[in-house]
């Protein structure tokens, strides 16, 4: 009997953490005043809830095109204020506010039942403090340079798959990739049949609508359709990983393991560490949370710049030199092009806080309950920070970092994402093992369409690629 067979029944574990987790449940604030608050739509809250999370690149840009800066939209449920700030030197206040009254983990809340109470997205004060405190070792420079290897086989065997004159979704080559990364580097998983198990579960987590994340606040949908399918896809995703967890922890090798999973098992057995340890609940948030951060927004910020180099041959003819290269400058470019990719294609719209104790921010006055945020979507596009913004242009990241507080894929503040360095570095290996092999040529335009939280590209960021030797 395998380990996976062994495993205890978690289906009390699952459904307890849904409970627990609800992003509709009562909260200590009530009702919040907008008195004094910037301005914005007078729509019905459903409506203004529907254009922020179906529409939100025309609505962001709407919002700042209408009322400025700064502006005020009302969110189920119950019309708590979300505040947008737009301007650098306001989102620096928000990213180097007291964590202890901005609390980032309550404005997560919608992703509470899949990612759990542990994960270090939903995570406050010495909480969250603690975690990114046992995390941080399995994203260190040293873990990084141990994870460049694995992360560059797998690109190469997902590359030796494609053929030369072929046209596929990039989105698609993409995310295969990126999840064989996260299994194969993150959860430490070579075993086929393990793999194979697993596939189908992450990309059934990741694959989901805003109206299947709203209902989770609605424990009556869950017994219907899509959203009785999300639910029953993360009872088997959680009965696999707690079975994953349990086995690693007994590896006569865990020592040796280099995979984020086996290091952070061992956090706390070190010498001169304090003992303090992740246990099996609290390994399963996280590596939840690893999953749906790092997985589909690196695929999608790697789709787009496949899509972006192949509508530029100049672009393409620099990218690839780079690739074919082995100079620090080399590397250098590729860095460029991914972070340009996420400026101009923003994954994730926003970033969040709810305040705790009223606060002021760019000289307003804010209540107790109310959520403050930069747009990404308005901050990324802004043509006094990046002049011809709608242009892919990745000499704005060569040499020279961006304006302070411009560029935010990551977040900022202690709350930045403990997995940038990961995501940059698997961008760089990718695009390397990609451009070495093929050319790619963008077919057709695209546009943005959201997925879950995030964006994607709309028709999948279609290339055609042609192998290096076959061409002309």
């Amino acid at each position: 009997m395998t380990a996976l067979e062994q495993t205890p029944d978690t289906s009390e574990l699952t459904a307890a953490r849904f409970r627990r987790m609800n992003p509709m449940r009562g909260d200590r604030f009530g009702t919040v005043s907008f008195e004094g608050l910037p301005p914005g739509p007078g729509w019905p809250v459903l409506v203004q809830t529907a254009c922020l999370l179906r529409f939100r690149h025309w609505f962001h840009a709407y919002l700042q095109r209408t009322y400025g800066d700064t502006f005020t939209v009302r969110l189920a449920p119950g019309g708590r204020p979300l505040v947008f700030f737009t301007r650098p030197e306001h989102v620096k206040e928000i990213f180097a506010a007291d964590p202890e009254i901005f609390h980032a983990g309550k404005a997560n809340g919608i992703l509470g039942p899949i990612m759990g109470e542990h994960s270090l997205l939903l995570q406050d004060s010495s909480e969250h403090k603690r975690a990114r405190k046992l995390l941080m070792p399995a994203f260190n420079g040293h873990a990084l340079r141990e994870y460049g290897g694995l992360i560059t086989s797998v690109s190469r065997d997902e590359v030796a798959t494609w053929r030369s004159g072929e046209t596929f979704r990039s989105l698609d080559r993409m995310n295969r990739l990126t999840l064989e990364v996260i299994l194969r580097v993150v959860f430490g998983v070579t075993d086929e049949e393990r793999l194979a198990a697993l596939r189908p579960r992450v990309n059934a987590t990741v694959e989901i609508s805003p109206a299947v994340l709203l209902g989770w606040g609605f424990p009556r949908l869950q017994k219907f359709g899509p959203w009785k399918r999300t639910v029953d896809n993360q009872h088997e995703l959680d009965r696999l990983m707690y079975a994953e967890i349990r086995e690693r922890r007994t590896v006569p090798d865990l020592a040796d393991r280099t995979d984020v999973l086996s290091r952070l098992i061992r956090v706390g057995q070190e010498e001169g560490s304090d003992g303090d340890r992740l246990d099996d609940t609290e390994l399963r948030d996280q590596l939840v949370t690893l999953l749906l951060a790092g997985h589909e927004t690196t695929a999608t910020a790697l789709a787009w710049a496949l899509f972006e180099l192949g509508r530029n041959p100049e672009l393409l003819s620099r990218s690839v030199a780079a690739a074919q290269g082995n100079r620090p400058e080399d590397d250098a470019w590729l860095d460029a092009v991914v972070k340009e990719s996420m400026r101009l294609h923003p994954i994730i719209p926003m970033v969040v806080r709810t305040l705790m104790q009223p606060a002021t921010i760019g000289g307003v006055d804010l209540p107790a309950g109310s959520t403050v945020g930069p747009s990404i979507i308005v901050a990324h596009a802004r043509e006094e920070h990046y002049p011809q913004a709608e242009v892919f242009d990745p000499e704005r990241f060569l040499g020279q970092a961006p304006p302070t507080n411009t560029w935010i894929p990551f977040g900022g503040g202690v709350r930045r994402c403990i997995g940038a360095g990961f995501a940059l570095m698997e961008g760089v290996a990718v695009l390397r093992e990609v451009l070495t092999a093929y050319d790619v040529a963008s077919v057709g335009d695209d546009g943005p369409r959201v997925r879950n939280i995030t964006s994607v590209p709309k028709r999948g960021a279609q290339v055609t690629v042609t192998g290096r030797r076959q061409r002309a």
